[in-house]
């Protein structure tokens, strides 16, 4: 059993009396502007489980995560309240044309059956959607982002979500069939321990909220909002530990002196790679 009353204090959002849409858009926005998904504890070595009760624990403790923490963690807080809740094997794609392999299980998707409709919800997918989308065919408008929703060409029955071309991907296709957490195990050790993961590579922490949504990739931080893209290289670990924590909402109490520097000079290297990357791409 997860502590409903406690996760609903960290969103800001009161009990509600049924599960109704009005409260599940409430919920939503809050969890997308409360909740960073990040990658902070695969950079520390120090990954978690993905359980839900664990991944509720995490954002209790201020803290955030990916797509299978925080989807996990938002769909038993969702059947906790009465709502119909399904979980989708998901995958991200970062091509036009889908992908005709199908969802490759990196992503962890959602949907909730609501007064007769089918609603795509998402809390885990890295700086996108603010409200859940309705399984129809369109496109959508959320503050400065437009979004289409399409069925897909690969999986019968299922769904491409497109983002934004300011987007962090092209694209998520999930699957109709609903699936257990734990199916999602062996991809998230992957994910949380390979080196070739990008996940345990380069550190991302991404926070959406009504106007745009900011993000930080090792040490870049970039925000993007009907203004433009907004970008700026942080090269100083208080300021870069300031922004964990004011713009991302992040508790780092658990981690020790010794593992902030460790942790900040691996992203130092990380981007100094990224630097010479691109400088020998621009002498090319």
């Amino acid at each position: 059993m997860i502590d409903v009353d406690s996760y609903l204090a960290v969103l800001g959002v009161d009990r509600p009396a049924a599960p109704t849409a009005e409260a599940l858009w409430a919920l939503h926005r809050a969890h997308v502007e409360r909740v960073s998904y990040e990658t902070l504890d695969n950079q520390l070595e120090r990954p978690t489980g993905i359980g839900a009760e664990e991944s509720v624990g995490r954002i209790l403790r201020g803290r955030g995560g990916y797509c299978f923490h925080l989807n996990g963690a938002f769909a038993a807080l969702l059947a906790a309240l009465g709502y119909d809740v399904e979980l989708h094997r998901a995958g991200v794609q970062d091509d036009e044309v889908e992908d005709p392999a199908g969802p490759g299980g990196d992503h962890l998707a959602l949907t909730v059956r609501l007064d007769g409709e089918r609603w795509l919800v998402d809390t885990g997918l890295a700086g996108g959607m603010y409200e859940p989308l309705p399984l129809r065919e369109g496109t959508y408008t959320q503050g400065p982002f437009t979004y289409a929703m399409t069925p897909s060409a690969v999986v019968p029955g299922g769904w491409r979500f497109v983002h934004d071309p300011r987007g962090a991907f092209a694209a998520m296709v999930f699957a109709p069939e609903p699936v257990e957490l734990s199916s999602f195990a062996a991809e998230h050790h992957r994910l949380s321990s390979s080196p070739e993961s990008g996940f345990v590579r380069v550190l991302q922490v991404q926070l959406r909220d009504a106007k745009g949504v900011d993000m930080l990739r090792g040490c870049v931080l970039r925000r993007i909002d009907a203004e433009g893209t907004h970008e700026r290289i942080i090269d100083a670990a208080a300021e870069w530990y300031a922004v964990l924590t004011d713009v991302f909402h992040l508790n780092l109490d658990d981690v020790d002196a010794s593992a902030r520097a460790r942790l900040w000079h691996r992203v130092r290297a990380e981007h100094r790679e990224w630097e010479a990357s691109r400088q020998r791409a621009t002498t090319l």
